[in-house]
């Protein structure tokens, strides 16, 4: 019998970076729109302030570095400045998020030498920058479901005004992070708070649909192999570990462990930002041990540090150590025996 003999290549060629991109924005699709239902349409506006920004940024970077402006239309500028605005209260200043998207792609990325190239995630580099400048801007969350419409919102993000009925502290309040560090700071315990608005059916209210809808986002890229599944796993696995573990000691101070993976960014850090393909490990066994300790400095931060959510900080010191993992998480070559 006869068997016919194709040409090389005879592996199949992977997905595009454009392919992938436009994947992990539809992914995200399902949490944005939430988001907006939830916080108004200031959300909305983050995303068109962050993401057009990010995307003249790369394109002027690009034609001053006599790069071909072609490759903006890869889409990882405007996916940096889509993340980089998810990370944002709906009513921060329009400023807040040119900024940080101006940092995110000329700084952390184009500076080290654009798309491949930078050793630190963009948009967690950009939002970090932001909180450590300026704390009150990003403390803005608005009460769920008690948005602006779009017009007052237009007026509030862009200038000073306020509707004349509405003053900021009625339209704001802590997230539910927020709110349980400073209460257990006054010496409450977690059982005096759990009749707290701020606490839904199994974790922060509003959040742990927030979380749901980009755990379904992150697991359709799973599905379509955008994404591996060590880094999830690791980062939601010592996560929850090291939350338990804690709880199990004194469940009046310390949060469940699906308190912890339902609240904050915890399903967009471990499917969205942590996976970020050139400043996370590359090693199968690497890739999890990365995750891993991604879940244990967000606890750690979340927990004795001096800010809420920790997904940000524990991205970037992770993405310090990514190289020395790799390193010795190689697979062995095959015929070697090391």
């Amino acid at each position: 019998m006869e068997f016919k003999t194709y040409s090389s290549p005879h592996l199949p060629v992977s997905d595009s970076v454009p392919a992938m991109m436009q994947r992990v924005l539809l992914a995200l699709l399902p949490g944005i729109v939430y988001m907006i239902c939830i916080f108004g349409w200031g959300t909305l506006i983050n995303i068109l302030l962050a993401g057009l920004t990010a995307l003249v940024a790369e394109a002027t970077v690009l034609k001053l570095r006599n790069r071909h402006v072609t490759t903006l239309l890869d889409g990882s500028a405007l996916v940096t400045g889509v993340l980089l605005a998810l990370a944002l209260p709906s009513l921060t200043p329009w400023w807040i998020p040119v900024i940080g998207s101006l940092f995110a792609v000329v700084i952390a990325k184009q500076l080290y030498g654009g798309l491949g190239y930078n050793p630190f995630n963009p948009a967690m580099a950009g939002y970090v920058v932001l909180l450590i400048s300026f704390p009150l801007e990003l403390s803005l969350w608005p009460v769920p479901g008690a948005g602006m419409g779009f017009s007052d919102t237009l007026v509030h993000v862009f200038g000073t005004g306020l509707p004349a009925d509405q003053t900021l502290d009625t339209l704001t309040m802590a997230t539910p992070m927020d709110d349980i560090k400073m209460r257990l700071g006054l010496s409450e315990t977690l059982s005096e708070m759990q009749g707290s608005a701020l606490f839904g059916s199994f974790a922060g209210a509003t959040w742990e649909w927030i979380n749901l809808w980009f755990l379904i986002g992150g697991l359709w890229l799973l599905q379509m192999r955008v994404i591996q599944w060590q880094i999830p796993a690791g980062m939601l696995g010592g996560l929850a570990f090291i939350a338990f573990v804690f709880y199990a000691v004194n469940p009046d101070v310390y949060t469940t462990p699906i308190f912890q993976l339902f609240s904050g960014a915890a399903m967009l850090g471990a499917f969205f930002i942590a996976t970020d393909p050139v400043s996370a490990c590359t090693t199968p066994r690497g890739r999890l041990y990365y995750g891993m300790g991604i879940g244990l400095l967000t606890y750690i931060i979340r927990t004795w540090g001096g800010y809420p959510e920790g997904v940000a900080f524990a991205v970037l010191l992770m993405n310090m150590a990514a190289p020395t993992i790799d390193h010795y998480t190689r697979p062995r070559v095959f015929g070697h025996e090391k």
